[in-house]
């Protein structure tokens, strides 16, 4: 494999990674993307990830054959310590890049103007639909929409999500309730697209809006979290969880600038410096149920047609949440992406 293999690499939305076209890996692909990113070995000297599990990530995507669909997308998440590649989670933000990546490589034709592209999840059996912009057939990445955990601004990037209720989990609440108790804590462990465990940062003697490096060198809170993780995966019906990076565990607190409820999340193991897509709308759901620790510190906005701005350590992601019959049936969000680099990965 002295030649390479064709890769970009992309920002999407506050994450980066790696994106391929499927056809172009090789029969050893988990080995590959360990030795493409680096891992395992905490800085990732000797590949292209980042040391942190938000440079560390994979979208692999192909033509789909499926009716009404555009590009099949599997997204994996190749660990930063541990000689793991996993394809247990979706990635929202990845989701982002997948659209401008499948009509550069060709996999759809553009449109000129903005090139609707309908996007097969495999993580989780579910559709997304990316608006991309495409003025004269090209992919435009300069624009004007900005994002937080994100400098400067690029070219709006609207996701639709439909039907990501029990996406891995089988149901939007896995146990068929709102509210369980573990260690005495009350959590919701929901699944909205990526499955979350919701609990109050009062409840584990926080405020909140802490620093995620702080709470990352809490060991107690390390310890503890991973403690109630461990028990919330077969509830959840995941099974033992310990080598997965699912649920991811969110505190919620009452917002503090404006928005409907503030987080800090786990990612099960790193604090985030920002929050997930899919986690955004699995916790936003959360806030939606008529009981449980987000529906206690949130402010919500009258209506079925709900723009929750979900608080996180470098800003706000809004979630546009549409419920019809008092079930939610639909989100929306806008993200950016950016082409950083197009060529040959040597592993």
């Amino acid at each position: 494999m002295s030649e390479g293999v064709r890769v970009m690499w992309m920002r999407g939305g506050t994450s980066k990674g790696g994106y391929f076209v499927e056809r172009d890996l090789p029969p050893d692909r988990d080995a590959f993307l360990l030795r493409v990113m680096g891992s395992p070995d905490p800085r990732q000297i000797d590949g292209m990830g980042g040391g942190d599990p938000l440079t560390s990530k994979v979208a692999v995507v192909r033509r789909s054959a499926r009716p009404g669909i555009d590009v099949d997308y599997l997204f994996l998440q190749v660990h930063v310590e541990e000689a793991i590649v996993s394809d247990a989670q979706n990635c929202g933000n990845i989701l982002a890049g997948v659209g401008a990546f499948a009509i550069e490589r060709g996999l759809v034709p553009a449109q000129d103007g903005t090139t609707p592209v309908r996007i097969f999840m495999q993580n989780t059996g579910q559709v997304a639909e990316a608006a991309i912009q495409t003025p004269g057939g090209r992919v435009r990445y300069d624009g004007p929409a900005r994002i937080d955990g994100v400098p400067g601004t690029a070219a709006p990037v609207p996701l639709t999500f439909e039907d990501t209720a029990g996406s891995t989990c089988g149901a939007l609440l896995p146990t068929g309730r709102a509210v369980d108790e573990i260690d005495g804590v009350a959590c919701t462990l929901i699944d909205n697209g990526m499955p979350c465990v919701v609990i109050r940062a009062d409840a584990l003697g926080l405020a909140g809006n802490e620093d995620p490096a702080a709470l990352e060198a809490d060991r107690a809170l390390r310890a503890r979290l991973e403690a109630i993780r461990l028990q919330a995966g077969p509830l959840m019906r995941l099974g033992d969880v310990s080598a997965m990076s699912v649920p991811k565990m969110k505190m919620v607190a009452p917002p503090r600038a404006g928005g409907a409820l503030s987080t800090r999340t786990f990612i099960p193991h790193r604090c985030h410096r920002a929050i997930g897509v899919l986690g955004a709308v699995s916790v936003a759901t959360a806030a939606l149920l008529p009981a449980g620790p987000a529906a206690e510190v949130a402010a919500l906005p009258e209506g079925d047609d709900k723009a929750l701005s979900i608080e996180h350590p470098t800003g706000e992601m809004t979630i546009l949440a549409t419920r019809a019959g008092g079930t939610f049936t639909r989100a929306a969000i806008l993200r950016t992406a950016r082409k950083l680099m197009d060529g040959h990965i040597f592993p």
